[in-house]
């Protein structure tokens, strides 16, 4: 059977199954071409799974990691027991408590246990296991590889990886590879139930490993040698990335960035970084106000459970249609939460009486814990009216967590409106599609911001791996002025499109309407974004890159989108246009429900890349004349 290619704007066709872009190592989105694919995906056809090599990290355990694990459960598993990996000892136990909650609530008693691994990377002469840090040859724990293992039975598979989905707490792919490369030779590899990674291969060394030992909180320094990493010593040796010795100032670099502080940044160290008051909104946040996590849901996951951890047990609110996992985590951690699906002014009207109600029921403590929102929705691209969320949070005493990824803190200033700001900096942030990672800020005049500030700083594991930190910097150098073609470059799509839209009251139109912060809850966008500021040289913020359309038939939906000539996978915020039918990959098994807060289950989402606008726009005619083609032909059977 052929492979499904489809033909895309200015770059070669992508097969189904292989990496977006292609030969993109660590590659986080994945070419699923057709509607057809896209159906057979989540339906779980052999086609489609047998030609995946790669996927969106949280739904897709990436084949390196896949490896890693059947080598920890076929030497430390009993009874075909299977196995989940982790950066620390906390987020294993975790997993752990969850698969033990979660499968009693289910009726079945699985148990989970732990086992440490630390893995050295120096050889040793005997090259034997290593039971304590003390028997290492290396330079002592802090060099050593440590990887937490969840063992668990095989038919708990489904609920560990709810908590891989939803939480974002396993190893990245690049620990993994690294891992492996350190494993002793003749270490087991794939059963049959796992397929070779295709093009992806680990370097096999003489190492040694062990079960026991202290904890360490980043990896080995690792020498500049083409044979050690092939892809690693490219990047350092022209320049693209910091040396691996320098993790330490990469995150420091994203920390003031993400700050807002680093209003010139060279971490080449060729001029001094300098730095001024924070361009959030809020002028006394400071880089030790930002966490790094390695994705942002599991930056959404850590800001719930900070919210558990440092105030009164309440309910939460999900405000908006939001990404599927934000929903999630506040529904299985926690007594639960009250979920306003549509996101309008009546919705706040409906909180008010909530909060009203649940004040009533126990005037000692607020009404709720805490209140999530996107600003804007994905994949509405509605904008809540922050100040009036904000005088509720006030009067009420509880939290108000904001989702800016969609909107980033270039186009919105969101931060003076929310005690906990997260984003995912997988997206537009690094742009690239090759690396993961996510980001806490606290805003330092919050009314609770001490508490949750001493909490974290207490409590807080860095379990962002150097590796993917060094690559995050390195893809965010230039974040602010690829937001600002990528702006550009939407609002032409989108004014093309809407134009030729029922909502616009276009005639004889195909398309019913276009979700975009320019048209959709105008007002409100507007009042968030940021005003042109001459003074101090700020420009006006954009509506950001990314957009959804329906049509006003499943053929029409269908057939544009297959035609549509830009790469096809799940993620966002790439310097590449990607769309998806977002309904599909997201809510398959619930489409009726998502119907029910204004999810069409034949929207498409595109995010928006770096291409030429004139180009793009060809493209989208294109299949917009696919699309009209398909509503006659139907018109005339």
């Amino acid at each position: 059977m052929t492979a499904t290619v489809v033909e895309t704007i200015g770059v070669a066709p992508v097969a189904l199954g292989l990496p977006v872009p292609p030969f993109t190592p660590h590659a986080i989105s994945v070419s699923l071409p057709t509607w057809r694919d896209n159906v057979a995906y989540e339906a779980g056809d052999k086609r489609v799974m047998d030609a995946m090599v790669c996927g969106y990290p949280r739904f897709f355990i990436g084949l390196g990691i896949r490896k890693l694990a059947e080598i920890c459960a076929h030497k430390f598993g009993v009874d075909g027991e299977s196995a989940m990996l982790f950066p620390t000892q906390k987020t294993a136990d975790a997993c752990r408590t969850f698969i033990l909650s979660r499968s009693a609530l289910e009726g079945v008693l699985a148990q989970a246990r732990l086992i440490q691994l630390l893995i050295c990377p120096e050889d040793k002469a005997n090259r034997t296991i290593l039971v304590n840090s003390e028997d290492c040859d290396c330079n002592g724990p802090a060099s050593l590889l440590d990887l937490h293992i969840v063992l668990f039975p095989s038919e708990a598979s489904q609920v560990a990886m709810q908590f891989w989905q939803h939480s974002g707490a396993g190893i990245s792919s690049r620990l993994a590879e690294q891992c492996l490369s350190l494993l002793p030779e003749g270490s087991p590899t794939f059963s049959p139930a796992f397929p070779p990674a295709r093009g992806i291969s680990f370097k096999s060394s003489n190492k040694h490993y062990g079960v026991k030992g202290t904890r360490r909180s980043s990896p080995p320094t690792i020498a500049e040698d083409l044979n050690a990493d092939h892809s690693v010593y490219l990047e350092e040796r022209y320049g693209r990335n910091l040396p691996i010795a320098a993790a330490a100032a990469a995150k420091r670099a994203l920390h003031r960035r993400i700050a807002g502080v680093l209003l010139r940044d060279d971490p080449t160290g060729a001029q001094s970084p300098l730095f001024g008051h924070s361009t959030r909104g809020v002028s006394d946040v400071s880089e030790g106000d930002v966490f790094l996590y390695p994705g942002g849901m599991n930056a959404i996951w850590n800001a719930h459970q900070l919210a558990l951890a440092t105030r009164p047990v309440g309910k939460s609110v999900c405000f908006g249609f939001p990404y599927t996992d934000t929903l999630k985590i506040l529904q299985k951690w926690g007594p639960g939460c009250h979920f306003l699906g549509h996101g309008l002014d009546s919705d706040i009207d409906q909180l008010e009486k909530i909060l009203e109600e649940e004040s009533k029921l126990d005037p000692s403590k607020p009404p709720i814990l805490a209140l999530f929102t996107e600003f804007p929705s994905n994949p509405l691209l509605r904008s809540a009216d922050l100040p009036r969320l904000r005088t509720l949070a006030d009067q009420y005493d509880f939290l108000i967590v904001i989702d800016e990824t969609i909107g980033n803190f270039i186009n919105v200033e969101v931060l003076p409106f929310a005690d906990i700001v997260v984003s995912s900096l997988t997206k537009v942030f690094s742009g690239s599609s090759n690396v993961m990672g996510g980001s806490l800020v606290l805003n330092p005049k919050g009314r609770h911001y001490t508490i949750l500030r001493s909490h974290l700083d207490s409590n807080y594991e860095d379990t962002y791996f150097d590796q993917d930190a060094i690559f995050m910097e390195r893809n965010s150098r230039d974040f602010q002025r690829r937001i600002r073609v990528i702006d550009i470059n939407t609002e032409a799509i989108c004014d093309f499109l809407y134009s030729r839209s029922q909502a616009a009251g276009a005639p004889n139109a195909v398309i019913k309407d276009v979700a975009y912060p320019k048209y959709t809850t105008p007002e409100h966008y507007a009042a968030r974004r940021i005003k042109a500021n001459a003074q101090t040289d700020v420009e006006q913020g954009g509506y950001g890159g990314l957009f959804s359309v329906t049509f006003t038939s499943p053929s029409a939906s269908h057939a544009f989108f297959d035609a549509l000539p830009c790469y096809k996978g799940p993620s966002l915020g790439t310097n590449f246009t990607l769309a998806c039918p977002f309904t599909i990959l997201a809510h398959y098994n619930e489409l009726d429900w998502a119907a029910q807060y204004g999810v069409d289950a034949d929207l498409i989402r595109v995010s928006v890349g770096l291409e030429d606008t004139s180009e793009l726009l060809a493209g989208f005619n294109l299949a917009m004349k696919a699309a009209e083609a398909a509503v006659t032909q139907n018109e005339t059977l």
